[in-house]
């Protein structure tokens, strides 16, 4: 906003009465929204090879009742090709269409009475400029839903401003469609608040500080409440001191972020303050709410044959139970 001038009489009145008028309080401290930086302290840690997972207890609402269930948080790096969104396979693309993103995979199992629903949102976050995004901003988010009534899938992907929009579901008022959203490069996603919490998106804070953003509202929320996706702005804060946390896994010294989205949900992310950083407890307003069991880096794709099922334990997960006749 330009400066306005001021007339000598207003200068005058505000003189006279400053002594008696009692002081403003000072105003909420805003940042400059901030991206995250993946140097070469971030690639010793997340170019290692490996994965980080880490099992939560979970719940969740759905269906008017809180519902308790589990989730897993899968964190690992990737090269994705941008002309197919996907991981690309060694050797097979260009190295022009290649560009490196944090994947993370949100895993959610509950039971709803006689059914049990299993649900798993994945959002990769680009770490380095691409389709006039900047390295830090989101390039694909999807969502799955498996239940008895039926399945959905739905994704995004960020272009050049903006985001193309995929559903498939069983549903009939939604069944199959496209759209085009208008997308402003700076735009976040509600899906990737996980890796926001842990400064893989923007906006990076400092203790104390606010910033707001435009915020993509969740896939998983739209899909499973049926409604439209929304472009708002997201307030997001970090708390001005951490605080102790005690969850299954043990006692943490964590950070606490949180962010207000579209729909009057407000989620709240209590992070361990010393490296990695993991997420150790979230909490919604609308009822959701996990905490940490056990985590740990693993190459768990390599750890698919019988006998894989030992390396739960280190997530505080248990081997599914057998299937009854």
């Amino acid at each position: 906003m330009s400066p306005r001038r001021v007339v000598p009489l207003l200068v005058l009145l505000a003189s006279l009465t400053a002594a008696c008028a009692p002081s403003p309080a000072p105003p909420a401290p805003v940042a400059t929204v901030r991206g995250p930086e993946f140097g070469d302290a971030f690639w010793r840690l997340w170019g290692d090879g490996r994965g980080e997972l880490a099992g939560y207890e979970l719940e969740t609402p759905r269906y008017g009742a809180p519902r308790l269930g589990t989730a897993v948080t899968i964190f690992v790096t990737e090269t994705f090709s941008n002309s197919r969104r996907v991981k690309a396979d060694p050797g097979r693309h260009l190295k022009r269409d290649e560009f490196p993103v944090m994947k993370l995979n949100l895993v959610q199992d509950f039971q709803t009475g006689i059914y049990d629903y299993n649900l798993m949102t994945s959002a990769f976050t680009a770490l380095a400029p691409v389709n006039a995004r900047p390295a830090g901003a989101p390039t694909k988010v999807s969502f799955s839903a498996q239940e008895w009534c039926g399945n959905v899938y739905a994704q995004v992907l960020f272009d050049v401003r903006y985001a193309r929009f995929t559903l498939h579901s069983y549903f009939d008022a939604e069944a199959d469609s496209s759209a085009s959203l208008d997308m402003p490069n700076d735009a976040l996603s509600e899906d990737a608040l996980l890796a926001w919490a842990r400064g893989f998106t923007a906006p990076v804070l400092e203790p104390g500080d606010s910033a707001s953003a435009p915020l993509l509202s969740s896939l998983r929320q739209a899909r499973l409440l049926h409604q439209p996706l929304a472009l708002t702005v997201g307030h997001f804060h970090r708390a001005a001191a951490s605080e102790s946390v005690v969850v299954p896994a043990g006692t943490f010294e964590a950070d606490v972020y949180t962010a207000a989205v579209t729909a009057g949900r407000t989620w709240t992310f209590w992070v361990e303050h010393a490296e990695p950083h993991r997420v150790v407890m979230w909490s919604c307003s609308d009822g959701e709410r996990a905490r940490l069991l056990g985590s740990d880096r693993l190459a768990y794709w390599t750890l698919n044959a019988p006998g894989g099922e030992q390396y739960l334990a280190r997530l505080g997960l248990f081997q599914r139970p057998p299937r009854t006749p």
